[in-house]
């Protein structure tokens, strides 16, 4: 017993060191964290993602979901939130199956970083693979939904060299693509096809890129 009260006040400084860091270990990890999905946030992303990009058979994706605006202004933002958790905690893992991880930009609009072989069939993989999950029938406790996404995505394969931006950019196209006609999911080709405006899609008003990840937000989805 007197060992033990000797010992104490030499602990007792590194017991409180050690929960401190464990306190500032946490604080981090929720700096890094988006608290309604529990995906990855911007900055987070960015830093992992130009490291991953090298690596063989790598895909960036965009999703932004479709009649969002109206979940919330029909069902409430409660509501609203319970979708972007779900979609966010599918997407999770979608990507974690295929070697990869995801981010929240921001409102309804995600990242994704993953492995596919360049002659993947994408339409196992998009349409009924993550389209399908995504648009799983989800129970709000007031009002049933299925949330459905447009996604676009653009392969390291296909833009041998590009950086992050640059992929960003041809997966913001395809979904931007997809979401005009109509479809599930649309992959960027070897180069960009729009004119731009400081690395936008011209004529699309209040449009903007930042250097490494979009930060667009729109009025209606």
């Amino acid at each position: 017993m007197n060992l033990i009260l000797q010992a104490l006040p030499v602990a007792a400084p590194t017991i409180g060191w050690a929960v401190h860091a464990l306190f500032l270990v946490r604080r981090l990890r929720t700096a890094r964290t988006d608290p309604l999905t529990g995906l990855m946030c911007r900055d987070e992303f960015t830093s992992r993602a130009l490291r991953a990009i090298r690596r063989p058979h790598t895909a960036v994706l965009l999703l932004d979901l479709n009649g969002f605006k109206q979940i919330n202004d029909t069902h409430g933002h409660a509501v609203g939130d319970q979708v972007i958790a779900a979609v966010g905690h599918r997407l999770a893992a979608w990507c974690a199956s295929r070697g990869g991880f995801a981010a929240r930009l921001g409102g309804d609009e995600f990242t994704a970083l993953v492995r596919l072989a360049p002659d993947a069939d994408l339409d196992a993989e998009l349409t009924y693979g993550l389209s399908a999950r995504i648009s799983a029938p989800l129970d709000t406790g007031g009002v049933t939904l299925a949330p459905r996404a447009s996604i676009g995505l653009c392969h390291t394969a296909h833009r041998p060299g590009a950086g992050l931006s640059e992929l960003l950019r041809g997966a913001d196209e395809a979904m931007y693509t997809a979401k005009r006609l109509g479809d599930h999911w649309r992959t960027a080709g070897p180069a960009d096809v729009y004119p731009t405006v400081a690395g936008r899609r011209a004529g699309r008003p209040g449009a903007h890129l930042t250097l490494l990840v979009p930060a667009r937000r729109r009025a209606a989805s």
